[in-house]
């Protein structure tokens, strides 16, 4: 592929890539406050509040961890290139 073409695919499939997760977090937020709606114990927006709180906290815990774990380690830098990705 040449490099004129590869950059903007490569940015089409970043976009496509972080939609998708917007999208995947967005479902997720939904079923991790479904049970505690459904069975009523906390109203809607109280149960939201109760998420974002935590995610928060969680955050601040943990913090990057997962994302420095897989920088580090799991995906070897030399071996990716445009050719292995194309």
């Amino acid at each position: 592929m040449e490099a004129t073409i590869a950059f903007p695919v490569l940015v089409g499939l970043v976009g496509v890539a972080l939609f998708f997760d917007f999208l995947n977090g967005l479902h997720d937020a939904a079923n991790s406050i479904a049970t505690i709606v459904s069975t009523r114990v906390l109203r809607p927006q109280y149960a939201v509040l109760w998420a974002a709180f935590f995610n928060f906290i969680a955050f601040m815990f943990f913090g990057l961890h997962v994302a420095e774990t897989i920088g580090k380690g799991i995906i070897d830098v030399s071996i990716v290139t445009p050719a292995v990705i194309f």
